[in-house]
């Protein structure tokens, strides 16, 4: 009995010794028996179960939030339902290819005054931030997503108005390269936001194309429309995009990629700057973008780790919680007519779990996952404390927004996914 208990403390000696010698395996095991995770993760199916507005302030189904939680709701809704909320986003298809981004009943409210109407979706309207140039791509990567978790390919040959989704799809792309492309710097355009954000500085319609329009190239809308075409590819008998997706890469790391700081300049102006002569634009780092093109692939390994550490260093100085603090510095106040974008507001210098999250997955795909662990842990802390999924959070970590916000929520459930795998496969 002596003899069998020293065998049994030699062994167990031997796997403490053995796990303190190698750091990797004894980050998965730290990994996979994070509580933290079970309950989160529980919390936020719970809340893609109920539904595909994103959030309880907006009534609206939004394809630039639904392309980040769609396949965690093809785990807890029924597929017939996400097939058809992702068909009536095509009937509002315009003649132009472009797609509209938010579809809602007719009798709830909204904020929008423009709206859109389709005989192909009656009893439901339509709107669109037409200053963005995400919703395409956005509609081409939730309807790729969907088909990968599902396996419906059926869906592309569904006929929507006389067209196939398919055929739609590509009109997508058609209407970016023939409305918002550059030809002289062959990239894609919008106009003038805060990174990924949704309103231009004024002083007209603040999220709608008007004569006040700074036209310019951002990395965001590059990068996502980079994966979209990659995700159409994925969808076709033979690669069509291919020529395309490479020469747009080439171009952003050409004339968006700051090599000498390792950052994305914020904008390229086509038409002249809204902001004053003054104003050093360029100081600004987008925290949203940057982690769009790292899903892009637009950054090497040794770019990321630099990216990462600069991301690090803006939340130490701004005193925000999370790399999800979208740019730092912030714009001034001012630059901006809309209240909401003064400093460390909303989408200037807010903190968002939903770009986050997605930064958190990349450090996890890039091999950085001690850093991807230690920092997505506030994310997930303060979803537990304040026991919801809000949609931004600002200074001294004060909850904001939608306290059931989908797209948070969806990324990160992707996040956890992403560390329990390389846990599962370097915990023995």
């Amino acid at each position: 009995m002596i003899f069998t208990m020293k065998k049994v403390f030699l062994i167990a000696a031997t796997a403490v010794i053995v796990l303190a010698c190698n750091p990797q395996r004894r980050l998965a095991r730290t990994i996979l028996e994070d509580s933290r995770f079970d309950r989160v993760d529980s919390m936020a199916r719970a809340l893609l179960a109920t539904g595909f507005n994103a959030g309880a302030v907006y009534n609206q189904v939004w394809c630039r939030d639904l392309n980040t939680f769609i396949e965690t709701s093809c785990d807890v809704l029924p597929q017939a339902l996400i097939r058809e909320n992702i068909l009536r986003f095509y009937a509002f298809q315009q003649p132009n290819g472009e797609m509209v981004d938010g579809v809602v009943e007719e009798d709830k409210p909204r904020l929008e005054k423009f709206v859109y109407y389709s005989d192909l979706a009656p009893g439901y309207t339509g709107h669109k931030n037409t200053v963005e140039t995400d919703q395409e791509s956005s509609l081409i990567l939730l309807t790729a997503k969907y088909i990968r978790k599902t396996g419906d390919r059926s869906v592309l040959e569904e006929t929507v108005g006389g067209k196939t989704v398919l055929e739609r799809m590509e009109g997508m792309v058609g209407f970016i390269l023939n409305e918002r492309f550059s030809d002289d710097y062959g990239l894609v355009t919008g106009a003038t936001t805060v990174d990924w954000g949704d309103v231009q500085p004024g002083p007209g319609n603040i999220v709608r194309i008007d004569e006040y329009t700074k036209w310019c190239i951002d990395i965001y809308d590059n990068a996502l429309f980079l994966q979209a075409l990659d995700a159409l590819d994925g969808l076709l008998p033979e690669p069509k995009y291919r020529t395309l997706r490479e020469s747009i890469a080439a171009n952003v790391r050409k004339h968006l990629w700051d090599s000498d700081n390792q950052k994305f300049i914020p904008h390229i102006y086509l038409d002249g700057s809204p902001f004053p002569d003054d104003f050093d634009e360029n100081a600004i780092c987008y925290h949203g973008g940057t982690a769009v093109a790292i899903e892009a692939g637009l950054l090497s390994r040794e770019e990321i780790a630099a990216v990462n550490l600069r991301m690090l260093r803006d939340v130490e100085e701004s005193g925000m919680a999370t790399i999800g603090l979208t740019v730092y510095p912030p714009y001034p106040e001012g630059l901006f007519q809309e209240p909401c974008r003064r400093p460390y507001n909303y989408q200037n210098g807010g903190d968002w779990t939903w770009f986050g999250a997605r930064m958190i997955r990349q450090l996890v795909r890039y091999g950085f996952v001690r850093e991807a662990y230690d920092e997505f842990s506030p994310m997930i802390d303060r979803v537990l404390e304040n026991n919801g999924f809000y949609e931004w959070y600002g200074p001294c970590n004060k909850p904001n927004g939608s306290g059931t916000y989908r797209g948070e929520a969806g990324v990160i459930v992707s996040a956890i996914e992403a560390l329990r795998a390389w846990a599962a496969e370097n915990a023995n």
